[in-house]
């Protein structure tokens, strides 16, 4: 079938025009599902298959891809609260020690608090978390990261954002301008929520794009409708996205992230409970607890503090700070190409490179081509090449793809 190009005649992003004022602050949430290179593919034309929904409990209406999308777009939830389970499995090492203590060094954050949400959410890159979240409109939401004994959470109510770590007593604030009309629901840093998810993963969709409608399903008590999203080309370690999308509201309720490689979702976040009624107003009410450290973070203009967090990379600036990055390949199989103007890393066995060697050798595989030798770096969904002379080549693509890109490239 011919490139679905009825919906990309209006949108920045190859979506309707109701859905552009919807779209803002909704960025964030791919950094933690693909590096920043695969978030920088462009969304060309969607591929989509003419399948319908097929009959299954429950029972609904068919609809085609096409219109579940539009379903999706249109959306307008102001108001919901309700439970969200988040797991992440990258397959990352366990590094022990070293890994707690990096993670540690993290959760401090640039202004050194660990009430930070620029790092703090980083901690929802592995594990499985329970997230409670609520909206009252675009000015006023909470998420609240359930741990031990313990509670994060991110309160946005008019100009003040908050965030707190019950478990070290910590507070950060910021400013900022009272959200305009179609702003995210939730504050934008937090990449909690199935929708942010599905929208991120819809704008990488292109004509390398296999989108159906993949039968129904029942998310958190409500009848949805399971849009599926496959890479067509080899070479991806992305295997499906699964968005359970509400029948009723057209909410994504579940986002499901599975690897060619098998086994459990590398992400799987969906709603456990949710509402779409006003949530009280006490909700969004916070003060500082007595003793809290609060440190104040800089506003949306840029005033003194400490550094708030950032906006995630766009297309447009992701070779900023990265000397002469550029992409090859294209849709599922992109691969980040950049010089880190240095050796690279010691490779190959323990006596070439010493004890650094012997190290990154456990962690990754060493490669050979024609491009010369250097190590990969695996996870369950992202690999990293990085050559004896310097280059990386990273993607959500398979080890044998990033060796034919880097001999490619010499």
């Amino acid at each position: 079938m011919a490139p679905y190009e009825s919906d990309r005649t209006a949108g920045a992003e190859g979506l309707p025009d109701e859905a552009d004022d919807v779209r803002a602050g909704r960025r964030k949430a791919a950094r933690y599902v693909v590096p920043v290179a695969v978030v920088g593919v462009a969304a060309a034309t969607i591929g989509l298959v003419p399948a319908l929904a097929d009959s299954g409990d429950p029972s609904l209406p068919k609809i085609t891809a096409e219109q579940l999308i539009e379903k999706i777009a249109k959306s307008d939830v102001q108001q919901l609260s309700g439970t969200v389970k988040v797991s992440t499995d990258l397959g990352l090492p366990s590094l022990g020690g070293l890994e707690s203590g990096m993670l540690s060094g993290v959760t401090k954050g640039s202004g050194g608090s660990s009430a930070d949400p620029q790092s703090k959410l980083m901690e929802l890159a592995s594990g499985t978390h329970t997230v409670r979240v609520a909206a009252d409109g675009p000015d006023k939401a909470k998420v609240s990261v359930l741990e031990n004994a313990a509670e994060y959470s991110i309160i946005h109510n008019g100009n003040d954002v908050w965030a707190y770590d019950s478990k070290s007593n910590e507070v950060y604030h910021s400013t900022a301008p009272a959200a305009e009309k179609g702003q995210e629901e939730a504050p934008k840093d937090v990449p909690t929520t199935p929708k942010q998810l599905a929208d991120e993963a819809l704008k990488s969709v292109d004509d390398t794009t296999s989108v159906t409608v993949d039968g129904t399903a029942q998310v958190a008590g409500r009848d949805a409708y399971k849009l599926l999203i496959k890479p067509k080309q080899s070479g991806s370690t992305v295997g499906a996205i699964t968005v359970a999308v509400d029948a009723k509201t057209g909410v994504p309720l579940k986002f499901t992230l599975v690897p060619t490689s098998g086994g459990a979702a590398v992400v799987d976040a969906g709603f456990t409970q949710v509402a779409f009624a006003k949530p009280a107003a006490s909700t969004f009410d916070f003060t500082p607890p007595k003793g809290a450290k609060v440190t104040e973070g800089k506003d949306s203009k840029g005033s003194k503090g400490s550094k708030a967090p950032e906006s995630a990379p766009s297309r447009g600036d992701l070779g900023k700070g990265l000397d002469g990055l550029k992409t090859v390949g294209k849709g599922w199989s992109t691969i980040a190409e950049f010089d880190t103007g240095g050796q690279g890393m010691p490779s190959g066995s323990s006596s070439e490179g010493g004890n650094v060697s012997g190290f990154l050798n456990s962690l990754g595989d060493h490669v050979k081509g024609t491009f010369g030798s250097g190590t990969v770096f695996s996870t369950r969904l992202v690999n990293a090449l990085i050559t004896d002379d310097g280059k990386v080549y990273a993607g959500a693509v398979t080890k044998d793809a990033l060796v034919k890109a880097a001999d490619a490239a010499h």
